[in-house]
């Protein structure tokens, strides 16, 4: 096995929620602002009889091709060469998307049905800044964020004073999906290193006691098991720094199944030789390893 480094490179499209879409559909003859990247700016828009013009790109989107499309509420439309096209990657085994839980604000990414974050009550970019408080970095820190996903808590460390990060993605698709999210851009930073591959395995080329902070938010149990093991703990264990923290993720489903879940990673994390105690609020749970 040889390590792996991504290159994101982050593609500067407008972007609007479907429900956008629609309610500019009806409208005609107006000048007004809108975000075109999903929150994060205003862009000023026109509309006519034919028209959205969208005037800092200098596309002109037909009103018609609106209404031919099937638009869908929640999904994410790039509009490209005067064409609408939906955030959504299809292959063998899966469908990619990012959905727009919530007007204007960070999107998240569903595959296959499944959320990568929490959408109910919180928007997935509060859910994941909620990890990285919880994690407790500190300025000149260096992270290990075990799966990359969208990349939020991988973002959300730097902006807490992470000195450096390194995050693992082991499916190439999401990445290539999250080059377009305005969200995700950040990423693009010399204090990022993507790494592609299992992070169960890509964790065996760090040197032992290398990181200060791991935000460890794997997929659901029934997806990757074995980032739930006892031997993957040891790992966390092993290339985390005396008096480093652990935030472990388990979700809403683990916790709902609070005395098979949370109570058997608790104990699998306390084998290995951390002090854990539950956070709720969060869905998880913190370790700590000992200085001594």
């Amino acid at each position: 096995m040889f390590l792996e480094v991504y290159e994101f490179h982050y593609k500067p499209v407008p972007l609007l929620a479907g429900a956008v879409l629609k309610k500019l559909s009806h409208v005609s003859n107006s000048k007004t602002y809108i975000s075109l990247d999903l929150g994060l700016s205003l862009s000023r828009v026109t509309i006519d009889e034919n028209y959205i013009i969208l005037e800092d790109y200098g596309i002109k989107l037909p009103l018609s091709k609106i209404l031919e499309s099937k638009v869908k509420e929640n999904s994410v439309y790039a509009i490209i060469n005067e064409n609408i096209q939906e955030l959504s990657l299809t292959t063998k085994n899966k469908y990619y998307k990012l959905k727009a839980s919530y007007l204007n604000k960070a999107p998240t990414l569903e595959i296959s049905g499944i959320h990568m974050h929490r959408i109910k009550g919180i928007d997935p970019w509060k859910d994941s800044l909620l990890k990285v408080k919880k994690t407790r970095i500190k300025k000149g820190n260096i992270v290990l964020d075990t799966c990359t996903g969208l990349g939020y808590t991988a973002i959300g460390a730097l902006r807490f004073g992470a000195k450096h990060v390194f995050t693992v993605e082991i499916d190439e698709s999401v990445l290539a999906l999250s080059q377009y999210n305005p969200w995700s851009k950040f990423l693009e930073d010399d204090r990022v290193t993507i790494l592609l591959g299992d992070v169960f395995e890509v964790i065996d080329f760090f040197q032992d006691e290398i990181f200060d902070r791991i935000i460890h938010d794997p997929p659901r149990f029934s997806l990757a098991g074995h980032l739930y093991s006892r031997e993957f703990y040891r790992k966390l264990y092993q290339k985390l720094k005396p008096g480093g923290i652990l935030f472990h993720y388990i979700g809403s489903p683990g916790w709902r199944r609070r005395v098979n879940m949370v109570k058997g990673v608790m104990n699998r994390l306390r084998e290995v030789g951390f002090y854990v105690k539950t956070e709720p609020k969060a869905q998880g749970v913190i370790a700590f390893k000992p200085r001594i």
